[in-house]
């Protein structure tokens, strides 16, 4: 089966990537909130964006790190699957695509916890994504960023 998808123009830090998708659904789940649509994910410190109605108490902070943690621990594993557009599945959505997305797309699956369409690079399993620390936050206008870091395990 030959397989078209876009160009992809990032090389993303696995680790990292993979723990934004977690963090995106750990997000929605807590908040309510959508799936991030400004993240800046790279090897030494990653920065994401929530659109949040108040901002979060230094508690539910803590608990978000705490089950980052936790999912990670639990080794999930990470798998794809080629789907068109006609075929998604219930949950994606597909507002951050560009608009020239491809018609096959890639969907992303962290065990039963997330799934997404999205193109870049990815651990095999949670295992892999090591340590998740989060290192400030901030809030302004609505906006809640989170700044976080991961440490591979050794």
């Amino acid at each position: 089966m030959d397989i078209q998808l876009n160009e992809h123009n990032k090389d993303e830090h696995a680790p990292a990537h993979s723990a934004e998708h977690l963090l995106n659904q750990t997000m929605i789940r807590m908040f309510g909130c959508e799936r991030s649509k400004n993240a800046h994910i790279e090897r030494k410190k990653s920065k994401i964006n929530y659109n949040l109605a108040t901002c979060p108490t230094q508690e539910q902070v803590a608990e978000i790190e705490r089950k980052m943690n936790e999912l990670i621990s639990q080794d999930l594993p990470v798998t794809f699957e080629y789907v068109t557009r006609d075929n998604i599945p219930e949950g994606v959505t597909l507002d951050k695509l560009p608009e020239d997305a491809s018609e096959t797309l890639r969907i992303v699956r962290i065990g039963d916890y997330d799934i997404c369409a999205c193109i870049g690079n990815h651990v095999a399993s949670t295992r892999e994504i090591g340590t998740f620390k989060i290192t400030s936050t901030s809030y302004n206008d609505g906006s809640f960023r989170i700044v976080f870091k991961v440490i591979l395990n050794s």
